[in-house]
Order: structure tokens, then sequence, then C-alpha cells
């Protein structure tokens, strides 16, 4: 299983994918079934790695704008992309997801988490942090 976290960690809320990342990284889990990847705005520089580990489920972990209330969770279908904002990628998730999917088997399961600022800034907004450390420790009893 592969862990892929997405965002712009200068832009507050943006950065709970990365934030995420580096938090999973400093548990040292030992699993080497279990990648952790930071792919930052550019997850797409990251799929001939994807691809080449072959994992069984991809889970990637990002802000977006699904008109909810600041820090709400929820996993979003991949034919929903058109329906929620993310705007702060080079390439769009959902090209990015099929082209993922494309000849390959894995599962990939999209994370969004509803941001309260986009503003410039490094720290997390209260309510989004809340939510990265709650999706931390549902992550950590499934896998652990």
């Amino acid at each position: 299983m592969i862990v892929l976290g997405v965002g712009n960690d200068l832009k507050c809320d943006d950065g709970v994918g990365p934030f995420i990342i580096k938090r999973l990284k400093e548990e040292d889990i030992e699993d080497e079934n279990l990648i952790f990847i930071n792919a930052e705005t550019v997850p797409e520089n990251f799929t001939g790695k994807l691809r080449k580990e072959n994992p069984t489920h991809i889970i990637i972990v990002d802000a977006c704008l699904m008109n909810g209330n600041p820090g709400d969770m929820q996993i979003v279908d991949k034919d929903d992309f058109s329906n929620i904002g993310i705007s702060t990628h080079s390439m769009s998730l959902s090209y990015f997801v099929k082209y993922l999917e494309k000849d390959n088997d894995f599962k990939i399961i999209f994370v969004g988490i509803e941001p309260e600022s986009l503003d410039y800034g490094e720290n997390l907004t209260e309510d989004v942090e809340k939510t990265a450390f709650d999706f931390i420790n549902i992550l950590k009893g499934i896998i652990l």
C-alpha cells in the first residue's frame, strides 16, 4: 500500500497531505509493504515509482473544497472530482488517477479534507490539523 500526500505546504490547509506524510514517516512504521510519498504539488512526478511498486492500494490524501465544514474528511469518488475544488496542482487529479488506473489493478482511494484557509502560511488551521491526526490514527489502526 502506498499513501500519497498531495498539496502545497506553504498554503496553510492545502498542506494537509504533506503534513500527514511527514508525521507518518516520523512514526517509523516498519512494513515493507507500506510506502509514504510526499508528492507535494506534483503527484505526476511519482507515476513511475507508483507503477514500479505495483501496490494493492494507493491512498491519496489532499485538501479539497467539498462545501463542507473545515476539517471534514471524506472518501471522494473519482467520478466526483469535477464537483470538488482542487487548484494547486500542476496536473488534474482526475487525469492523474485515470493514468494510474490504465493497465494497473491497484485500488485507488482518494481522501479529501475540507480546508479552512488556503492563504499563504506554513501551519494548518486547528480543525484541519485535528483531522490530519485523526486520519493518521485511523490509518495506523488499520495497518498496525
